[in-house]
């Protein structure tokens, strides 16, 4: 799972009644996948859960995602509709280890620079400043290749653009390597544009 980065959209609504339904039922099963055998912190998640599925820890969101993967080991759409009938939704990820260390790298100069710490758990708005920056250092990486997104976006972003333009001027990262991550800021940026909750990075 360290090598891959997982993208979650919440519905707090479906995760109060499906996802705590089911650690009521299931208690002793995901008691094998919590730090401790001490049903205190079951009763802690549960509770959060309660109140919205969007104040569980990124520790506690680990062990419930790792709960369901092991449930159907052989079956990762399995996992993913059995997350989403419980409120939680994996609806993208980026696989290998080099692209997720380049993405990584992108958000923490972003956070740096544009003063925008974004955690495990941000709003879809802030979210959504990060990959249209995201956008256009991959744009300007990649000069050789036609982006019209970029293009698109520039005009009224132009306070992103100098942002990665000046990022790129004063150190530009070691991510050519990484091709495909352009396809992934615009993959991510045209799943979530519309979107209002909280998005979830594990």
């Amino acid at each position: 799972m360290a090598e891959q980065l997982h993208f979650i959209k919440t519905n707090p609504n479906i995760a109060k009644i499906n996802l705590y339904n089911k650690l009521c039922q299931e208690e002793e099963s995901i008691m094998n996948f919590l730090q401790t055998t001490d049903t205190a912190q079951l009763e802690t998640i549960k509770e959060k859960i309660k109140e919205s599925v969007d104040e569980l820890t990124r520790e506690e969101m680990m062990n419930i995602f790792s709960w369901f993967s092991h449930k159907y080991p052989s079956d990762p759409e399995e996992t993913k509709t059995q997350l989403f009938i419980h409120g939680i939704d994996l609806f993208y990820e980026i696989p290998s280890n080099d692209k997720v260390q380049s993405f990584q790298q992108i958000l923490s100069d972003y956070e740096k620079y544009a003063q925008q710490p974004m955690g495990y758990i941000v709003n879809s708005q802030n979210f959504n400043k990060f990959l249209i920056y995201g956008i256009f250092v991959t744009a300007l990486l990649h000069k050789d290749q036609e982006n019209i997104l970029s293009d698109y976006l520039k005009t009224d972003h132009q306070d992103l653009y100098v942002l990665a333009e000046n990022q790129l001027y004063l150190k530009e990262p070691d991510i050519q390597n990484s091709t495909n991550l352009q396809l992934y800021f615009n993959d991510l940026y045209d799943m979530t544009k519309f979107y209002k909750g909280s998005i979830i990075q594990l």
